[in-house]
Protein backbone atom coordinates (compact mmCIF):
# COMPACT_ATOMS: atom_id res chain seq x y z
CA UNK A 1 0.00 0.00 0.00
CA UNK A 2 2.83 2.69 1.11
CA UNK A 3 4.29 1.79 -2.42
CA UNK A 4 1.37 2.55 -3.90
CA UNK A 5 0.86 5.61 -2.80
CA UNK A 6 4.49 6.55 -3.23
CA UNK A 7 3.68 6.07 -7.22
CA UNK A 8 0.63 7.34 -7.15
CA UNK A 9 2.75 10.63 -5.99
CA UNK A 10 5.34 10.57 -8.60
CA UNK A 11 2.20 10.59 -11.04
CA UNK A 12 0.32 13.51 -9.38
CA UNK A 13 3.93 15.72 -9.40
CA UNK A 14 4.39 14.72 -12.73
CA UNK A 15 1.20 15.59 -13.83
CA UNK A 16 1.55 19.11 -12.35
CA UNK A 17 5.03 19.65 -14.04
CA UNK A 18 3.52 18.92 -17.47
CA UNK A 19 0.19 21.46 -16.71
CA UNK A 20 3.48 24.10 -15.54
CA UNK A 21 5.43 23.23 -18.73
CA UNK A 22 2.60 22.88 -21.12
CA UNK A 23 1.03 26.52 -19.60
CA UNK A 24 4.00 28.32 -19.45
CA UNK A 25 5.20 26.91 -23.10
CA UNK A 26 2.14 28.51 -24.36
CA UNK A 27 3.13 31.88 -23.00
CA UNK A 28 6.59 31.43 -24.19
CA UNK A 29 5.10 30.61 -27.83
CA UNK A 30 2.78 33.88 -27.73
CA UNK A 31 6.00 35.91 -26.62
CA UNK A 32 7.83 34.42 -29.69
CA UNK A 33 4.76 34.94 -31.93
CA UNK A 34 5.20 38.76 -31.36
CA UNK A 35 8.52 39.08 -32.99
CA UNK A 36 7.39 37.82 -36.27
CA UNK A 37 8.06 39.31 -38.70
CA UNK A 38 11.31 40.89 -37.51
CA UNK A 39 11.16 44.19 -36.34
CA UNK A 40 13.48 46.26 -34.30
CA UNK A 41 11.01 48.33 -31.84
CA UNK A 42 8.60 45.37 -31.07
CA UNK A 43 7.89 43.95 -27.75
CA UNK A 44 11.10 43.87 -25.32
CA UNK A 45 13.30 45.60 -27.65
CA UNK A 46 11.11 48.87 -27.32
CA UNK A 47 13.13 49.54 -24.14
CA UNK A 48 16.52 48.26 -25.95
CA UNK A 49 16.74 50.51 -28.35
CA UNK A 50 19.91 51.90 -27.27
CA UNK A 51 21.75 48.59 -27.83
CA UNK A 52 19.48 48.49 -30.84
CA UNK A 53 20.85 51.22 -32.50
CA UNK A 54 24.77 51.28 -31.18
CA UNK A 55 25.51 47.25 -31.60
CA UNK A 56 25.12 46.12 -34.91
CA UNK A 57 24.93 42.89 -34.37
CA UNK A 58 22.72 43.12 -31.04
CA UNK A 59 19.75 42.90 -33.05
CA UNK A 60 20.25 39.58 -35.03
CA UNK A 61 21.45 37.72 -32.15
CA UNK A 62 18.75 39.16 -29.91
CA UNK A 63 16.05 37.34 -32.92
CA UNK A 64 18.56 34.00 -32.92
CA UNK A 65 18.04 33.48 -28.92
CA UNK A 66 14.63 34.44 -29.42
CA UNK A 67 13.55 31.86 -31.98
CA UNK A 68 16.41 29.16 -31.10
CA UNK A 69 15.22 28.84 -27.00
CA UNK A 70 11.55 28.10 -27.96
CA UNK A 71 12.93 24.69 -29.69
CA UNK A 72 15.09 24.36 -27.43
CA UNK A 73 12.05 23.80 -24.81
CA UNK A 74 10.53 21.88 -26.83
CA UNK A 75 12.84 19.10 -28.05
CA UNK A 76 14.60 19.27 -25.11
CA UNK A 77 11.24 17.86 -23.36
CA UNK A 78 11.12 14.55 -25.09
CA UNK A 79 14.51 13.25 -23.59
CA UNK A 80 12.62 13.13 -20.13
CA UNK A 81 9.76 10.55 -21.79
CA UNK A 82 10.67 6.87 -21.17
CA UNK A 83 9.70 5.35 -24.12
CA UNK A 84 10.14 1.03 -24.86
CA UNK A 85 9.40 1.11 -28.83
CA UNK A 86 12.80 0.64 -30.21
CA UNK A 87 11.29 2.59 -33.12
CA UNK A 88 10.09 5.57 -30.91
CA UNK A 89 13.34 5.24 -28.91
CA UNK A 90 15.30 6.72 -31.99
CA UNK A 91 13.25 9.96 -32.13
CA UNK A 92 14.79 10.42 -28.68
CA UNK A 93 18.33 10.35 -30.12
CA UNK A 94 17.43 12.14 -33.01
CA UNK A 95 15.46 15.22 -30.41
CA UNK A 96 18.52 14.84 -27.93
CA UNK A 97 21.31 15.71 -31.18
CA UNK A 98 19.01 18.87 -32.31
CA UNK A 99 18.78 20.02 -29.20
CA UNK A 100 22.51 19.70 -28.41
CA UNK A 101 23.07 21.74 -31.49
CA UNK A 102 20.16 24.70 -30.82
CA UNK A 103 21.71 25.25 -27.06
CA UNK A 104 25.34 24.68 -27.93
CA UNK A 105 25.58 26.94 -30.97
CA UNK A 106 22.74 29.10 -31.05
CA UNK A 107 21.00 28.96 -27.81
CA UNK A 108 23.67 29.32 -25.07
CA UNK A 109 25.63 31.80 -26.88
CA UNK A 110 23.32 34.11 -28.11
CA UNK A 111 21.46 34.20 -24.04
CA UNK A 112 25.60 35.13 -22.88
CA UNK A 113 25.95 37.59 -25.32
CA UNK A 114 22.31 39.15 -24.69
CA UNK A 115 23.23 38.70 -21.19
CA UNK A 116 26.11 41.61 -21.02
CA UNK A 117 23.55 43.88 -21.97
CA UNK A 118 20.69 42.78 -19.80
CA UNK A 119 18.58 45.38 -17.78
CA UNK A 120 19.00 44.83 -13.99
CA UNK A 121 22.52 46.42 -14.03
CA UNK A 122 25.66 44.37 -12.99
CA UNK A 123 23.10 41.56 -10.64
CA UNK A 124 20.95 40.67 -13.63
CA UNK A 125 23.96 40.81 -15.89
CA UNK A 126 25.88 38.34 -13.68
CA UNK A 127 23.18 36.32 -13.10
CA UNK A 128 22.08 35.80 -16.86
CA UNK A 129 25.99 35.18 -18.32
CA UNK A 130 26.30 32.31 -15.71
CA UNK A 131 23.46 30.74 -16.45
CA UNK A 132 24.52 30.60 -20.40
CA UNK A 133 27.89 29.54 -19.44
CA UNK A 134 26.66 26.91 -17.17
CA UNK A 135 23.63 26.09 -19.87
CA UNK A 136 26.23 25.38 -22.62
CA UNK A 137 29.05 23.51 -20.50
CA UNK A 138 25.99 21.25 -18.97
CA UNK A 139 24.83 20.80 -22.65
CA UNK A 140 28.40 19.44 -23.65
CA UNK A 141 29.45 17.05 -20.42
CA UNK A 142 26.25 15.46 -21.23
CA UNK A 143 27.01 14.81 -25.25
CA UNK A 144 30.19 13.77 -23.92
CA UNK A 145 29.16 11.24 -21.52
CA UNK A 146 26.64 9.71 -23.47
CA UNK A 147 29.73 8.95 -25.93
CA UNK A 148 31.87 7.24 -23.11
CA UNK A 149 28.48 5.06 -22.48
CA UNK A 150 27.86 6.98 -19.07
CA UNK A 151 24.59 6.65 -19.15
CA UNK A 152 23.63 8.06 -15.98
CA UNK A 153 26.14 10.78 -15.46
CA UNK A 154 25.19 11.71 -18.53
CA UNK A 155 21.49 11.79 -17.79
CA UNK A 156 22.25 14.03 -14.75
CA UNK A 157 23.62 16.47 -16.51
CA UNK A 158 20.80 16.43 -19.39
CA UNK A 159 18.76 17.20 -16.16
CA UNK A 160 21.23 20.46 -15.40
CA UNK A 161 21.01 21.80 -18.69
CA UNK A 162 17.31 20.97 -19.62
CA UNK A 163 16.66 22.47 -16.04
CA UNK A 164 18.33 25.71 -17.47
CA UNK A 165 16.31 25.90 -20.32
CA UNK A 166 13.02 26.25 -18.27
CA UNK A 167 14.79 28.83 -16.63
CA UNK A 168 12.83 30.88 -19.18
CA UNK A 169 9.79 29.73 -18.15
CA UNK A 170 10.32 29.84 -14.57
CA UNK A 171 11.47 33.59 -14.74
CA UNK A 172 8.16 34.17 -15.77
CA UNK A 173 6.64 32.61 -13.42
CA UNK A 174 8.51 34.19 -11.06
CA UNK A 175 7.56 37.43 -12.34
CA UNK A 176 4.40 36.82 -11.76
CA UNK A 177 4.29 35.54 -8.14
CA UNK A 178 6.66 38.55 -7.11
CA UNK A 179 4.74 41.49 -8.29
CA UNK A 180 1.13 39.71 -7.46
CA UNK A 181 2.45 39.28 -3.54
CA UNK A 182 5.11 41.55 -2.93
CA UNK A 183 5.02 44.61 -5.76
CA UNK A 184 8.24 45.60 -5.91
CA UNK A 185 9.98 47.59 -8.51
CA UNK A 186 10.22 47.10 -11.91
CA UNK A 187 14.33 46.96 -11.42
CA UNK A 188 14.04 44.78 -8.24
CA UNK A 189 11.80 42.28 -10.08
CA UNK A 190 14.69 41.98 -12.89
CA UNK A 191 16.96 41.69 -10.56
CA UNK A 192 15.24 39.09 -8.60
CA UNK A 193 14.20 36.74 -11.19
CA UNK A 194 17.14 36.87 -12.63
CA UNK A 195 18.47 34.10 -9.97
CA UNK A 196 15.42 33.23 -9.17
CA UNK A 197 14.97 31.79 -13.18
CA UNK A 198 17.57 29.16 -12.66
CA UNK A 199 18.86 28.64 -9.35
CA UNK A 200 15.86 26.83 -7.89
CA UNK A 201 15.70 25.03 -10.91
CA UNK A 202 19.46 23.47 -10.33
CA UNK A 203 18.68 22.69 -6.52
CA UNK A 204 15.80 20.62 -7.36
CA UNK A 205 18.09 18.74 -10.03
CA UNK A 206 20.68 18.11 -7.54
CA UNK A 207 18.19 17.04 -5.28
CA UNK A 208 16.70 14.25 -7.20
CA UNK A 209 20.43 13.03 -8.56
CA UNK A 210 20.71 12.82 -4.76
CA UNK A 211 17.88 11.03 -3.97
CA UNK A 212 18.03 8.64 -7.10
CA UNK A 213 21.44 7.88 -6.84
CA UNK A 214 21.94 4.23 -6.69
CA UNK A 215 23.28 2.76 -3.27
CA UNK A 216 27.03 1.13 -2.97
CA UNK A 217 26.34 -1.55 -1.01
Amino acid sequence: MKRIKTIQGIKWWKAILLLFWCYFSFLMLQITLRYIPISSDVSFLAIKQDEVTTIPSYLTIFYIHVYSAIFALLFGVFQFIKIKNKRIQHLHKISGKIYFYIVVFLAAPSGIFIGFYANGELIAKTAFVILGILWWIFTIIGLLKIKEKNIRVHQNFMMRSYALALSALTLRAWKVALVFLFHPSPMDVYQIVAWLGFIPNLLLVELYIYKTKPSKS
